[in-house]
């Protein structure tokens, strides 16, 4: 989409991101202040670059890397003849002396394709911190040690691999299948605790938890690691085999060790 000409464009981080990335390529000068090692004046045929996020990177005709740059701007303006991003005490304007050209397109992150979105024509791409659409504003949390799988769920949607004590193959979108309340059917009260012999729940508390029914007076809870029950630890918790090694599901215990006839 072109910019028109007395084109005034000012976005607050505090407002959140806006949708699209706006390119200005023309002569100009890129001034930097606020950082010491940084800071700059340069004159050149540059592109400038102002994406989602409020980064804005200035490029010229030579490597991959911005001749200037700032990261996540607190406020960014964008008008006919400059290009204003502050940060704190760090600034970086650009004076266009010359426009060659200037438009504003449609952005969104990008990942490894999943799947078709179920509310628009767009693709589902597997991001650094979820899955999220190409086309519209679809978008999935997973956790971090989650799979994106190649099978369906009868909704249409990929499936993810999580392990929460088993390995669970469950919808992307919480809203068809939670992955709490899976978990929490395999292993509500499955455990004892250690400290007053309560049953141990499973709960949502900032994170997945795994606490004493009798809290406030039993305050003893755990968080829920990622990984498989290979048997039982011999402090009588259950023992988890994780990335990291194999664990006791009280994460400060000694002695994580299977008991006799574990595998």
């Amino acid at each position: 989409m072109a910019i028109p000409r007395g084109f005034k464009f000012e976005v607050d981080a505090t407002r959140g991101m806006h949708d699209a990335i706006t390119v200005t390529t023309g002569e100009c000068t890129s001034t930097f202040d606020g950082n010491r090692v940084r800071a700059h004046r340069q004159r050149g045929r540059m592109t400038v670059l102002v994406k989602p996020d409020n980064t804005v990177l200035v490029h010229d005709a030579d490597g991959y890397q911005p001749v200037a740059w700032l990261t996540r701007a607190e406020s960014v303006t964008i008008e006919t003849d400059r290009i204003e991003a502050r940060d704190g005490d760090q600034h970086l304007r650009v004076d266009v002396h010359e426009e060659y050209a200037r438009g504003q397109y449609p952005a969104s992150a990008a990942g490894r394709p999943v799947g078709d979105c179920p509310d628009c024509a767009g693709t589902l791409v597997r991001t650094a911190d979820g899955v999220s659409c190409t086309g519209c504003s679809v978008r999935f949390g997973l956790p971090g040690d989650a799979t994106v799988i190649d099978e369906r769920c009868d909704c249409g949607l990929p499936l993810m691999r999580v392990e929460r004590g088993h390995v669970f193959e469950i919808c992307l979108d919480r809203e068809c299948e939670s992955m709490d309340a899976v978990v929490k059917r395999a292993f509500d009260r499955e455990w004892e605790c250690p400290n007053c012999g309560g049953d141990l729940r499973i709960l949502r508390r900032s994170g997945l938890l795994v606490g004493c029914e009798n809290y406030p007076d039993c305050d003893t809870g755990f968080a829920f690691p990622s990984g498989t029950v290979v048997g039982e630890c011999a402090c009588g918790l259950p023992l988890f085999d994780t990335d990291g090694g194999r664990r006791c599901l009280d994460a400060t215990c000694d002695t994580a060790e299977l008991t006799p006839g574990g595998p």
